[in-house]
């Protein structure tokens, strides 16, 4: 366990917002954990989680300790006829997974290529793209309970997965099982990570229902792609598309995409013909938050360092640069600014995807 003090979290968040952390304990191990809790002074301490840093706004320093999950490993734990089941530390980098992955022969995880983030963030957020999303592949992960110190695993159901939401989003419950373990609806801030698997079906089938794919698919003229293709294919797009990090500062995706009923998607069809959207299994209708985004005027726009991508209205951006970088109230209130325009033109309410510390 390696504990920091006044450590900088600049370089730990991908929007690049300049803020530190009074306290700072890098995880490389469950057992770090354990001696973490069994520390008296750090153990009684609020704490914080941090995987890639990539879904996150600091508004200001951070009181919490905060974890900085880096436990690493990836391996295949079972192969059967109807799947492989692989294993990855919650450190790991969700991209180098990916890759991983097809490279040792188990497709399945594909669409959701260079997603930002690591690994133990992916249940949290349920992260999706391209017509997969990670609930659709999971297998179940092991995590530790930050006030009992107790190890517990989870499986799909236990973890409450909806459209980029889990269980560990949500507030803790003091409620426990005969077990000892949490029960309720919460998890958030209760528990930390260790390691994810996923369920990789057999036979492997593509996943081509977004328009992006079948486009690139049909300029490629490939009947039957292969897990690679997709791949790289999922790549380009998105480097077309959204920013790179490590050049502009941003956290990806900044709204959820809003769903809303057929007849109010009607009514807004009759003031929008060309509105953005698309039918879900459960008959609700999903609309782009980025096309409502832009069709308010803001892409390109920019409130202080905080602006719209130019490219993608649904991103929001860093405009400044090292000490002279954004912060995290700038980006709210652009973030606040971009809600009230989609409200009052549309009556739709925008959720930030990120999470606000």
């Amino acid at each position: 366990m390696v504990v920091e003090k006044n450590a900088p979290l600049q370089p730990w968040n991908t929007f690049g917002i300049a803020a530190r952390a009074q306290t700072l304990v890098r995880v490389h191990s469950a057992a770090d954990v354990s001696a973490l809790l069994a520390d008296p002074v750090l153990a009684s301490a609020p704490k914080f989680v941090l995987g890639g840093g990539s879904n996150i706004i600091l508004t200001g320093d951070v009181k919490p300790v905060v974890l900085k999950v880096e436990i690493k490993g990836l391996r295949l734990v079972e192969e059967t006829a109807k799947a492989w089941i692989v294993e990855a530390g919650a450190g790991e980098v969700w991209h180098d997974c990916v890759a991983w992955t097809l490279a040792n022969g188990f497709p399945g995880l594909e669409n959701l290529a260079l997603i930002p983030g690591t690994v133990g963030a992916s249940p949290v957020q349920n992260i999706g793209a391209y017509g997969v999303e990670l609930q659709d592949r999971f297998e179940s992960l092991d995590a530790i309970d930050l006030a009992t110190g107790r190890a517990f695993a989870l499986d799909a159901a236990q973890c409450g997965f909806g459209y980029r939401d889990s269980v560990f989003k949500h507030a803790p419950s003091d409620a426990q099982g005969a077990d000892g373990l949490p029960r309720g609806m919460g998890l958030a801030g209760r528990a930390v990570i260790t390691h994810v698997r996923f369920r990789l079906p057999k036979p492997w089938n593509p996943v081509l229902g977004y328009l992006d794919l079948e486009r690139r698919r049909v300029e490629e003229g490939v009947e039957s792609p292969t897990a690679l293709q997709i791949f790289n294919w999922v790549c380009e797009i998105r480097r077309a598309k959204l920013p790179d990090p490590a050049v502009v500062g941003n956290a990806g995706s900044f709204f959820k995409n809003p769903t809303v009923s057929p007849d109010q998607c009607a009514d807004i069809i009759a003031r929008e013909p060309k509105i953005v959207h698309y039918p879900m299994p459960d008959g609700s209708i999903k609309l782009a938050a980025g096309w409502l985004i832009d069709a308010c005027g803001w892409k390109g726009k920019s409130i202080g360092k905080a602006g719209v991508y130019e490219k993608q209205a649904l991103v929001l951006v860093n405009r400044g640069r090292g000490a002279d970088s954004v912060t995290g109230g700038e980006v709210m209130t652009l973030a606040k600014a971009i809600q009230t325009s989609v409200y009052e033109r549309f009556g739709i309410r925008l959720e930030p995807e990120p999470v606000v510390v």
